[in-house]
């Protein structure tokens, strides 16, 4: 779970990490594993170093401390910290494992329109090295395998049988103005609470990006930028992943804190598709995309906002399309438990009208299933939600959660959509805007820092519009365990 964060535009930052201090709500609604804040960076002269622990991102952690060896008392230390310097303790070798099992049952798979229930377990085994070349250099590389037993209907983000899931160069160089960081190769992006940009860690298979990655930060200022062309997953054979230039997704982006340490940040990215298929448009598709955010934290108050908009075309039609995610809660820090009410409010269009020159449904670019719920009923197009939730801390490493999501959607002209972006077959057009309603509930767990556990369960109650289309009312339950080592 979350801890203390340092200032997410300092030098320490690793590149392309998410800001722990603004996220703490989110992960405290919906349990999604932290993604830490920059390593301490070893001196000889420090008092007590701290051993480091595995962070959401393995390239973001630093096991430089190591090198003291006092901290080196438990099975494996020897792998993760491999000294190749004496006189250098910032040059190193650390090799790691992630390993994640998860049961899944769901009885009406995209409410039960074609497939009804589905039992089975997903399996994730990643094994990386991470060599540091003193204080500049980085190679990262990790290798996956990601498996599902008794699933009925198989998708690319559920089998990755034995490929490269990263593999990457960076630099990094602190100058007197600011500090410089660049990445070439095969990386993952996340932005924010990871509405639109994000790792995808919900499902089996992570997104992963073949990409050039620049960044400089300043002061209270962070500019980067990325040419990217996005994984596609294949498991016919070994090592059969690739990217090529039919997907593309570019970005610049500007962060700044203001009023303290609350955050401010915009960027524009291009996101270019061959071949794109939607209800009422195909063709190439080239979708501009402008973002703004802003979020904080004061006096147990926390907020996170963002809008999207988005331009451009698809074959022939012009694309008109537009999203905005709010998040906010107050923690009760003097109560027991620590409560934190919270309320989430969402929207983003649809296609008003079929067959005219203009397309209004939102792409959700790279979605994270979290953020709505793990159950993946929904996804962040055509929809109006609004969920009030409660979060509670009953132990240190016990967290609670409690929501209730109501749902609309933006036209009924336009389809019910399930996560990221598929449309219910036989639902454009037809029944009302009332989609329906959901109770979720999530348990989180941390047995220690290499450890952890959560369970979560979904009732969704379906609308007119998705009954009509011979849908069902549907029930999920996950239960995960996690170990990294």
């Amino acid at each position: 779970m979350p801890g203390t964060a340092t200032h997410p535009l300092s030098p320490r930052r690793p590149a392309g990490s998410l800001p722990r201090r603004c996220l703490a709500a989110a992960l405290r609604s919906v349990a999604l594993a932290s993604v830490a804040s920059a390593p301490a960076v070893w001196a000889q002269e420090a008092a007590a170093p701290t051993r480091p622990v595995p962070l959401f991102n393995r390239w973001q952690e630093d096991w430089s401390p190591m090198a003291d060896p006092a901290l080196r008392t438990r099975p494996g230390d020897a792998l993760k910290y491999i000294a190749l310097d004496a006189g250098d303790p910032a040059s190193y070798l650390s090799l790691g494992l992630n390993w994640r099992e998860r049961a899944e049952y769901n009885d009406a798979v995209a409410f039960g329109v074609g497939t009804r229930r589905d039992s089975y377990l997903i399996q994730r085994v990643q094994l990386h090295a991470d060599l540091h070349l003193g204080q500049h250099w980085q190679l990262f590389a990790q290798l996956e395998d990601a498996r599902d037993y008794g699933k009925r209907s198989t998708s690319p983000v559920d089998r990755n049988p034995g490929d490269l899931r990263l593999a990457f160069v960076a630099y990094t160089h602190a100058l007197e103005g600011g500090t410089f960081k660049a990445r070439v190769g095969r990386q993952e992006f996340a932005f924010d609470l990871q509405r639109f940009v994000s790792v995808r860690d919900g499902p089996n298979v992570r997104q992963a990006f073949d990409a050039v990655w620049a960044d400089w930060e300043t002061g209270r200022w962070r500019f980067l930028g990325f040419v990217s062309q996005p994984v596609q997953y294949a498991d016919a054979h070994p090592f059969d992943d690739t990217s090529n230039h039919r997907l593309r997704f570019s970005t610049l982006r500007v962060e700044r804190l203001v009023f303290g340490n609350q955050e401010l940040s915009a960027y524009y990215a291009l996101y270019a598709r061959d071949g794109a298929r939607y209800l009422d448009g195909r063709g190439s598709e080239r979708r501009h995309v402008l973002d703004t955010r802003y979020a904080g934290a004061a006096r147990g108050l926390d907020w996170d906002l963002e809008a999207m908009a988005q331009r451009g075309s698809v074959g022939a039609k012009a694309i008109r399309a537009w999203a905005v995610g709010t998040r906010a809660g107050y923690t009760f820090a003097a109560l027991p438990w620590r409560p934190r009410p919270g309320l989430q409010v969402d929207a983003a269009s649809g296609d008003r009208h079929r067959g005219d020159g203009t397309l209004g449904t939102f792409n959700p670019l790279f979605p994270n299933g979290y953020y709505v719920a793990l159950a993946g009923y929904t996804g962040f197009t055509n929809f109006i939600h609004v969920k009030p939730s409660l979060t509670v801390k009953p132990l240190a490493r016990l967290t609670l959660m409690a929501a209730l999501g109501l749902q609309w959607r933006a036209t009924t002209a336009d389809a019910v959509y399930t996560q990221p972006n598929v449309a219910v077959p036989g639902t454009a057009g037809t029944g009302g805007r009332w989609t329906g309603a959901y109770g979720q509930l999530r348990v989180d767990y941390g047995f220690n820092a290499n450890l952890t556990g959560a369970i979560e369960a979904v009732h969704f109650r379906i609308g007119d519009a998705l009954r009509q289309a011979g849908a069902h009312d549907s029930n999920y339950l996950g239960l995960e365990l996690k170990l990294a080592w």
